[in-house]
C-alpha cells in the first residue's frame, strides 16, 4: 500500500457546489420530532411563538443526587437525573472536564411500567457560566429546540444526544469525520480531520463510544483516538506490523494481530485499555491473524493463516493453551451467543470447524465449498454467514444444528458480510451492487430472496488495496446503513425499504477505505431507562431539553456542573457578551445590538477598545454587512442592523486595537420572521 500525502482540507461550509443530501438518520427519525415541536415552538416564526409549557414537578429530589428532577406530563413520568461517572475522582460532584452520565427513566403514569423504545430528542447547552455570565442569546427552551431540529451552522448546543459521526478510514493516514446533520442548506460538513503517523488498516471502538483503536502496519503501533475530541491522545508499539485489532468482550484488553512478514511466525500484542501498557507477546504462528473470543473473555482464538492452524489462549494466564488444525487456511473466525460455541472457516478446504470454548476442542464440522471467506452471526446467534467469492455464495450456518441452512447465490464475488436486526448486506468485489438477505425469511422453506441496491456507479474491485475494515456499518438506531464505495469515493446512507441510497457523504479529497459511526445518542439500557455519558464541558448551568414525539410534549430539565479545581485555566484576552433580550423580529425591523467587551479571567470590563466593528449576514452568506459600533459609555457598544429579509442570521464582532478578529470572539444569532402583514393589507386580500 503506498501511502499519500496527508491532506488538511478547509472545512468548507459556504461552498455552494458540494452534494446536496438528506440529513439522513439522525433528521428522519427528527423529522417526526419536528412535527412535534411545531406544537410547542412554532418553527419557522420568530420570538416566542408556541404553547405555554406547564411544569408539573413530582416526586422527591433523591438526597444523593448530584442534579435530579421529576415531571408527569401526558400520562408519562420521566425521571432524570445526573451523576458523575467517576464519583471517587470528583469528590461525588459533577464537574467540568469529567465525565457524567445522563439518565431518564421513562414509565407509564397508570401503571408505573417501563416505556421501551421511545427514544425522545435531547440536546443539552449551556445558559449560564459558572461566573454568572449569561451564554448567548437569551432564548427560551423551546426556541432553542426550533434551532436544534433546522441543523443550521452556529445553532448546534454544546452536546447533541441525537446525533452521531461518520467516521471514515481513509486510504492515506487520515480519518475524516462527516457531521451527517450540520450544513448550510443541506450540505454535509467536514466536522474534523484525524492525522494518524501512518495509513490505519484496521480499527475497534468501545461500546461506550468513548475510545477507538486503529491499527498502522507500516508504523507498527496503535492509535489511540479520544471519540469526544476525535484526537490521538496516543501512539502504542504493537509489534511488528500490527493489523486486525479487536477488544475482548469485557473490553479489558485489546488484541493485535501481528502479520510477521517473510514468513517468520507472526502471533498477537496484548494491550491493556486502561493503561496502554503491553502485558504480553504471544508468538502463534505465520501468515495473517483473525481474533475470536469466547463471551465470558476467558478464551481468546487466534488464526494462523499459513500455518493451518487456531491458537486457543488463556486470557487469565496470557499462555497458549493448544492448537487446534482447522484445515489449511483457516481465513475466518466467529463466536455465536446462541450455540456458545467457535466458528473457523477454512479458505482451502471449505469446512467450518466448531470449537467448544471451554476445553479448545474441536467437536463438529460444517462442509461447504472451497473459497471461503469472512464470516459473521447474526445479533441473537442463531445465523452465520460465509461468503464464497469463488462459487458467487453466501452460506447461512444455523447455530442451532450447526448445519448449512442454506445457500444463496450472490453473483460478483461477495466478500464482506455486515448485519443489522433485519437484514444481511453482502458487498461484492466485481459489482456497484449491495445484496440483502432478509433474516425474517430464513429456515421458512424454499428459496431465499435476494434485494439488492446500487451504492455507487464502480465496483470496490476497481481499486487494489481494499483494506480488512468493514465498508459497511449499521447506522444508528435506525434500521439503516453506511455503505463506502472506494472507486467512487463516496460514502451512501441507505434506509431499509428504499430502493436506493436516500444519499451520499463526499469525503472530500479523500480516497475512503472503511467507515464506523460515533454515536452520541441516548441508549435504552435497561427497560424504560434511556442513558448516555458525556464529557462535561464547562462549569455552569446548563439547560436539558427533552422533547418526546408520542405523547408530545417538550420540557427542559436543570443540569449544574461545578468548577474543577485541577484544570489549569487559560483564558482569552478578551470576549463578548451581548446584552438584547429576546424580542420578536421581523423582516423590515431594525434591531438595536447592545454589547460589552470584557477579560473573562476578571470580568472586568474592557473600556479602551478602538474602533469596534459589527459583521451580520442572513445564512447560508447572504445579505452580508458590515458597521462601526458607537460606544455609548460604561463599556457598552451599541449597533443598529436592519433586517430585509426573514432568517436566521448570524452577528459577529471584532476589535482590531485588543487584537481580537471575528474568528476570535463569540457570535449571536437572530432569528427572523416574515414581514408583518398590516390590518388594512389583511382586509383587502379578504
Amino acid at each position: 500500500m503506498k501511502a499519500e500525502g496527508i491532506t488538511s482540507p478547509a472545512l468548507r461550509k459556504d461552498n455552494q457546489e458540494e452534494m446536496k443530501v438528506s440529513r439522513f438518520s439522525y433528521l428522519s427519525r427528527l423529522r417526526s420530532l419536528m412535527l412535534a415541536a411545531a406544537v410547542f415552538i412554532g418553527l419557522g416564526t420568530s420570538g416566542g411563538a408556541g404553547a405555554q409549557e406547564t411544569d408539573d414537578l413530582v416526586g422527591p429530589v433523591a438526597p444523593q443526587a448530584v442534579n435530579r428532577e421529576s415531571i408527569l406530563r401526558e400520562g408519562m413520568t420521566v425521571d432524570f437525573s445526573v451523576k458523575p461517572l467517576h464519583p471517587e475522582l470528583t469528590n461525588g460532584e459533577v464537574l467540568e472536564g469529567a465525565f457524567a452520565e445522563i439518565e431518564f427513566r421513562i414509565a407509564g403514569e397508570a401503571d408505573g411500567e417501563p416505556l421501551r423504545g421511545v427514544y425522545p430528542g435531547v440536546w443539552v447547552d449551556l445558559v449560564q457560566t459558572a461566573d454568572g455570565q449569561q451564554k448567548g442569546v437569551s432564548l427560551e427552551c423551546r426556541n432553542r429546540v426550533g434551532n436544534y431540529l433546522q441543523g443550521l451552522v452556529g445553532m448546534r448546543p454544546l452536546i447533541d444526544l441525537n446525533s452521531y459521526y461518520v467516521m471514515v478510514l481513509n486510504q492515506d493516514a487520515t480519518i475524516s469525520v462527516i457531521d451527517p446533520v450540520v450544513g448550510i442548506t443541506g450540505i454535509t460538513s467536514l466536522y474534523t480531520s484525524i492525522p494518524l503517523e501512518r495509513p490505519g488498516t484496521d480499527w475497534a471502538k468501545t461500546r461506550d463510544e468513548k475510545r477507538m483503536f486503529v491499527s498502522m502496519p507500516r508504523a507498527g503501533k496503535i492509535a489511540v483516538v479520544d471519540l469526544d475530541t476525535f484526537k490521538v491522545l496516543k501512539n502504542i508499539p504493537a509489534g511488528e506490523f500490527p493489523v486486525r485489532v479487536a477488544l475482548q468482550p469485557d473490553e479489558k484488553y485489546l488484541w493485535v494481530g501481528n502479520n510477521a512478514e517473510g514468513g517468520r511466525k507472526g502471533g498477537v500484542t496484548v494491550i491493556d485499555t486502561a493503561s496502554g501498557d503491553i502485558l504480553a507477546s504471544i508468538p502463534t504462528g505465520a501468515g495473517h491473524h483473525e481474533l475470536g473470543f469466547s463471551d465470558d473473555s476467558r478464551r481468546a482464538f487466534v488464526t494462523n493463516r499459513e500455518s493451518g492452524s487456531v491458537s486457543v489462549i488463556d486470557i487469565t494466564t496470557l499462555e497458549r493453551l493448544a492448537e487446534v488444525s482447522t484445515g489449511p487456511v483457516p481465513i475466518s473466525v466467529a463466536y455465536s451467543t446462541l450455540s456458545d460455541a467457535i466458528y473457523v472457516a477454512d479458505g482451502l478446504n471449505g469446512i467450518v470447524t466448531v470449537i467448544d470454548p471451554e476445553s479448545g476442542e474441536a467437536f463438529g464440522k460444517i462442509e461447504t465449498k472451497a473459497g471461503l471467506g469472512p464470516m459473521r452471526f447474526s445479533g441473537d446467534g442463531r445465523w452465520g454467514f460465509v461468503v464464497n467469492p469463488e462459487e458467487n455464495e453466501v452460506y447461512v450456518i444455523d447455530a442451532s444444528t450447526n448445519s448449512v441452512a442454506h445457500t444463496v447465490p450472490v453473483a460478483d464475488k461477495p466478500f464482506q458480510v455486515t448485519l443489522t436486526d433485519t437484514f444481511a448486506y453482502v458487498r461484492v468485489l466485481d459489482s456497484e451492487r449491495i445484496s440483502m438477505i432478509n433474516l425474517q425469511e430464513l429456515n421458512r422453506g424454499g428459496q431465499v430472496i435476494v434485494n439488492n441496491f446500487a451504492a455507487g456507479s464502480f465496483p470496490p474491485g476497481q481499486v487494489a488495496d481494499i483494506r480488512i475494515a468493514d465498508a459497511m456499518t449499521r447506522a444508528a438506531q435506525e434500521a439503516a446503513v453506511l455503505v463506502v464505495s472506494p472507486a467512487d469515493a463516496t460514502v451512501y446512507y441507505y434506509m431499509e425499504g428504499m430502493n436506493a441510497p436516500m444519499g451520499a457523504f463526499r469525503n472530500y479529497g479523500h480516497k475512503p477505505r472503511a467507515v464506523q459511526i460515533a454515536n452520541r445518542a441516548l441508549k435504552e439500557t435497561s427497560p424504560g431507562v434511556y442513558s448516555a455519558t458525556v464529557k462535561v464541558p464547562m462549569a455552569g448551568t446548563f439547560e436539558v431539553a427533552f422533547l418526546n414525539e408520542a405523547p408530545q410534549f417538550l420540557h427542559c430539565f436543570t443540569m449544574e456542573a461545578k468548577v474543577n479545581p485541577t484544570i489549569k485555566r487559560e483564558y482569552d484576552p478578551v470576549a463578548v457578551e451581548f446584552l438584547n433580550d429576546r424580542e420578536a423580529i421581523s423582516a423590515g425591523d431594525t434591531m438595536t445590538l447592545r454589547f460589552r467587551l470584557y477579560e473573562p479571567g476578571s470580568g472586568r470590563t474592557l473600556t479602551e477598545a478602538g474602533g469596534v466593528t459589527v459583521k451580520y449576514f442572513r445564512a447560508p452568506r447572504f445579505d452580508l454587512n458590515e458597521l462601526v459600533a458607537t460606544y455609548v459609555g460604561d463599556g457598552i457598544y451599541e449597533a443598529e442592523l436592519p433586517f430585509r429579509n426573514a432568517g436566521s442570521y448570524y452577528v459577529y464582532v471584532a476589535a482590531p486595537g485588543l487584537k481580537a478578529d471575528y474568528k476570535d470572539l463569540g457570535y449571536m444569532t437572530v432569528l427572523v420572521g416574515k414581514a408583518r402583514t398590516s390590518r388594512n393589507e389583511s382586509v383587502a386580500r379578504q
